[in-house]
């Protein structure tokens, strides 16, 4: 019946198709809109993490002074290096990692490159681990050559092919600000977006080329990036380099295997801050935060607003498409009164005429969303042209090309289901006489 029913739809697309052209027009404007701007919200607040952000957690005490306090404001986004190092050696946690940002400058050893600076990540041990860093060749430092501030270094692949053509490196030298490093890994590819373990140096499509660790980058005075936040008399710290032990400026971040161990880690926070507070170093009473990777994306705002507001927009366009095609449904399942009517006569029930209408819809809305795949492609081409930061992620991937389908069918035959039923109401003795 249904092969039946597609073969009626089929011909009747074909008695009029100028009218046909314009519903098959009006949804692929609109699916091609809201699947542009669908896409491009699916990718900048996706997972970057799927299968163990919820075991992740980015801890927050707050160290300021009493001045400005304001009730129920939000500790720092950041841990001073002082409470980092407290933290990352009390081991309360499954895993943890404390780190920051910069940039090196790298000296080749081929004549034929110029010195160049690089994007690096100052951290510890775990990183790695609790992030599920793909190595390529090697694998990183262990806890011990951190504390030791050893020479070592972790590279991305890109890195490596650059300087090593794509050779095993591990073991090799790689000289950076003055200082000559050994090799130990070597990264395949990895680049989560969003950036979620430090939103200060960027949210999307950045990566660090080098991985150092952070003992050893605080013995080197090397160039650090992000922000820091000061108090009292906080400035720079040792050479005017560092912040000040008054100045939050690392990240911290804890890996959690489940609920019970979260409850616990935040109950160790209190106890932490109230420490501090007894020593004197800590003014304000414990104020403390332990939001998960999905969380804290969601509390930072990553997503741009005006990515949002034209999603909105987009679907309202959509809906805008949706109330033409409506008319012209109506319109075109009207001016077949007397077809339906002598169908009716012949013994086809309600049920099925609608059955057909609806089937005749759902053809308009799959070769619409044919059409709006291709404008939601061209869409974000053009998105990929723009200067902003998350332009290079805007992709079609499997999951929004279903869906693309999806929506242009179920929105046209929701758009189908008032002209359907209006023209099953029409009664068939009405249309026999008239003819």
């Amino acid at each position: 019946m249904f092969a039946y029913y597609l073969d009626l739809a089929l011909r009747s697309l074909k008695r009029n198709k100028a009218l046909t052209a314009l519903m098959v027009l009006a949804i692929a404007l609109g699916i091609g809109a809201s699947m542009t701007t669908l896409t491009v919200l699916h990718v900048l607040s996706g997972d970057p993490l799927p299968d163990k952000s919820g075991q992740l957690y980015y801890p927050q005490i707050d160290p300021q002074d009493i001045k400005g306090m304001m009730p129920s404001k939000e500790p720092p986004d950041q841990v001073t290096l002082i409470d980092g190092l407290n933290l990352l050696r009390a081991g309360r946690a499954d895993h943890q990692a404390l780190m920051t940002g910069g940039s090196v400058p790298v000296q080749p050893e081929q004549s034929s490159l110029d010195p160049f600076y690089v994007e690096a990540r100052y951290t510890t041990a775990d990183f790695f681990a609790m992030f599920e860093a793909p190595f390529l060749y090697g694998h990183g430092w262990t806890a011990a050559d951190g504390e030791a501030k050893a020479r070592e270094v972790v590279i991305a692949r890109s890195l490596n092919d650059k300087l090593f053509a794509g050779a095993d490196s591990v073991g090799r030298t790689l000289r950076m600000a003055g200082t000559s490093f050994r090799i130990v890994g070597v990264l395949d590819g990895w680049q989560p977006n969003p950036h979620f373990y430090d939103l200060n140096t960027g949210s999307y499509a950045y990566g660090e080329q080098v991985f150092l660790p952070l003992q050893t980058m605080l013995e080197l005075r090397l160039d650090r990036n992000g922000s820091s936040d000061c108090w009292g008399n906080g400035g720079g710290g040792v050479g005017n380099i560092l912040p000040s032990d008054t100045c939050v400026w690392l990240q911290f971040w804890v890996q959690l295997d489940n609920p019970a161990k979260a409850a616990a880690y935040r109950e160790f926070l209190i106890h932490y801050s109230q420490d501090q507070q007894a020593l004197g170093r800590f003014q304000r009473a414990p104020n403390v935060r332990l939001r998960n990777v999905m969380q804290w994306l969601d509390h930072q705002m990553v997503v741009p607003n005006d990515v949002r507001l034209q999603t909105g927009l987009a679907f309202g366009f959509l809906l805008v498409c949706l109330v033409n095609t409506v008319g012209l449904m109506l319109a075109k399942f009207m001016r077949r009164a007397a077809e339906l009517g002598v169908r009716r006569a012949l013994g086809a029930s309600r049920r099925a005429l609608f059955a057909q209408l609806l089937i005749e819809s759902g053809v308009v809305g799959l070769v619409g969303g044919c059409g709006g795949l291709l404008l939601a492609l061209c869409g974000l081409w053009l998105v990929r042209q723009r200067p902003s930061d998350y332009a290079a992620l805007a992709h079609l991937d499997p999951s929004m090309l279903f869906t693309t389908f999806v929506l242009a069918v179920c929105a046209t035959l929701l758009a189908g289901l008032l002209p359907a039923w209006r023209a099953c109401q029409i009664a068939p003795a009405l249309q026999l006489k008239s003819n």
